[in-house]
């Protein structure tokens, strides 16, 4: 069921300074922000040969990433996503096997244009875990 590692996403108290400390420092491909209204933040996409970063900043108050960043001021690891197939079968594959899936268990529309899912991290060592539909 699982896939490739789509990305792994940092969540980041200024997203101007750390998307040029990628292009500057580690002389990465970074991509332009973009807001995610329906998940409040803005993300950056760092392009890597084999997987993705995506650094995320809060969309206003209201923003997951707002509450994260408060706990986490310097920021951090936030999740890690990994595509499958089929995301409904995915779902319910786990529901089924007892994983929790955040939200109403309904796929939203993430980054990507794709239906995502998040998993709650007390069923995955404490790891937020993202699935992206391939």
């Amino acid at each position: 069921m699982i896939g490739r590692l789509n990305h792994v996403a940092i969540a980041v108290p200024d997203l101007a300074a750390a998307s040029e400390q990628y292009r500057a420092m580690l002389g990465a491909e970074v991509g332009p922000p973009e807001d995610v209204v329906e998940h409040g933040v803005t993300v950056v996409f760092i392009t890597l040969l084999n997987t993705k970063i995506e650094l995320l900043h809060p969309l206003g108050e209201a923003s997951p990433i707002a509450a994260f960043l408060a706990r986490q001021p310097a920021g951090g690891i936030h999740h890690i996503c990994y595509e499958v197939d089929d995301i409904v079968a995915a779902r319910d594959h786990l529901a089924a096997s007892g994983a929790r899936i955040l939200g109403d268990g309904s796929p939203k529309i993430g980054a990507h244009g794709k239906p995502v899912l998040f998993l709650h991290p007390k069923d995955f060592t404490g790891t937020l875990i993202e699935l992206e539909e391939a």
